[in-house]
């Protein structure tokens, strides 16, 4: 199984939707780790590594979000393997 590591960018309604706790949840019933934290653009921003089937069908979770999000754009860069152990909610904005 290949593993991929992405970074992820979702603009739009996405702060302050519990866009972050939705995507930990996500994440983990995917078997994919890495973190996610809010951005002063507005934006979440993602790292996520896992199987090439699961991080696609997390990155098509994103481009809809939790349900009081309004996402308009979704923005994945493939990156370089960071080998994270779980899926990480950062607090704040950064």
């Amino acid at each position: 199984m290949k593993i991929k590591h992405y970074d992820i960018r979702v603009y739009g309604k996405v702060q302050g939707v519990f866009f972050r706790a939705s995507a930990r949840h996500r994440a983990l019933l995917l078997d994919i780790c890495g973190f996610t934290k809010n951005e002063q653009d507005g934006c979440v921003y993602i790292e996520a590594e896992g199987s090439e089937e699961n991080t696609a069908i997390f990155i098509d979770w994103c481009k809809q979000g939790p349900e009081r999000a309004e996402v308009t754009k979704v923005e994945v860069k493939e990156g370089l393997l960071r080998n994270y152990k779980d899926f990480e909610v950062k607090r704040g904005i950064y």
